[in-house]
């Protein structure tokens, strides 16, 4: 009896669509996205570690039709190298918001469709976004670690920090997340104007064609555009310029929107007034001058990590899976233009 349950459960597995696994860890995901591995039968090159990502592509993954795969700074590129190995896919389904990891133009040319976390980070992220400006301008961390420390009783009060409302605000960015933010910080009082790769005409907020013109009119940037050829430095050394010595920088995008050797130089000679990090440019490396300094707030890379986002992403995740093999319109795909 033992036997024949077993085997019922074989072949229940081997009758599962089959999914490509790549820069994650079966047992990883497993822990956070129980329910795919009852839907779906993995392959991932986890599982033969001393072979080569090309020979475990060739070797096993010939007829493979999707893959799954996740952004940020340690993420496996998935470029026309990988894709020539992978000649029958037919749909990358990505559980990070940003796709700058996947060759969107060779995927576009192979008839690949691409999908992303669409927004179920958006609110959460933008939380994220209003808490490091908080901190930046308020001092929070800062303030806690005098206190820690014991300088409170010796050396009297710390330093003021700066009023949220009233300043002005300009977001790069307004998709999802950017919108997410905008509408956040109206409730602040603050005034808000954008960068985007064209002005959209169903918002009322001013709009500016390139990100130095918003510095110049801006207490504070916040980043929240895709990482693109177009966009990556998009905060050079003339935007910091423009911004100012009292202004702050919060980026919750990709850290290659910002020229971070710049950007370390205009902080430690205290050309700008601040900055919010979430992302970097080559993590999970951070720049050390940046460990001293009180005016500067830093995360690893966490702004999307709540229970609430990991369990819509991982209903996301599945319904685009279903979808795709049921021949159905997936859920969030990216648009490629």
């Amino acid at each position: 009896m033992a036997e024949e349950e077993e085997l019922k459960h074989e072949h229940h597995e081997q009758d599962l669509p089959l999914v490509l696994l790549l820069g994650l860890d079966p047992s990883s995901l497993q822990k956070f996205f129980p329910k795919l591995f009852s839907k779906f039968r993995f392959v991932s090159p986890y599982e033969l570690p001393d072979k080569s990502m090309d020979q475990f592509l060739i070797n096993h993954a010939q007829s493979i039709k999707v893959l799954i795969c996740e952004g940020g700074g340690e993420a496996v590129s998935i470029n026309s190298e990988v894709l020539n190995c992978l000649p029958s896919l037919e749909c990358i389904v990505s559980v990070s918001a940003g796709v700058d990891h996947i060759d969107l133009t060779e995927s576009k040319r192979r008839g690949i469709v691409v999908t992303n976390a669409g927004t179920v980070f958006s609110e959460d992220v933008a939380d994220y976004a209003i808490v490091l400006l908080l901190d930046v301008w308020r001092k929070i961390s800062a303030s806690d670690r005098y206190l820690r420390s014991g300088l409170w009783p010796i050396q009297g009060e710390y330093s003021l920090g700066h009023k949220v409302g009233g300043k002005r605000v300009g977001i790069i960015g307004l998709g999802s997340i950017g919108s997410e933010v905008a509408k956040r910080l109206q409730a602040f009082g603050c005034s808000i104007a954008y960068n985007s790769r064209k002005k959209k005409e169903s918002v009322s907020f001013p709009y500016f064609s390139n990100a130095t013109d918003l510095a110049t009119n801006s207490d504070v940037l916040i980043l929240c555009c895709a990482l693109t050829d177009e966009t990556y430095h998009i905060i050079n050394k003339d935007v910091l310029s423009a911004l100012g010595k009292e202004g702050v920088v919060i980026n919750i995008g990709r850290g290659a929107l910002i020229d971070e050797k710049e950007l370390v130089r205009c902080l430690v000679q205290g050309e700008i007034g601040g900055a919010g990090l979430d992302v970097f440019e080559n993590e999970p490396n951070v720049p050390k001058e940046l460990f001293e300094l009180d005016n500067v707030v830093m995360t690893p890379h966490s702004a999307v990590l709540t229970p609430e986002s990991f369990s819509a992403l991982h209903e996301l995740t599945i319904a685009n899976l279903e979808a795709f093999f049921s021949n159905k319109p997936l859920l969030s795909p990216v648009n490629y233009e």
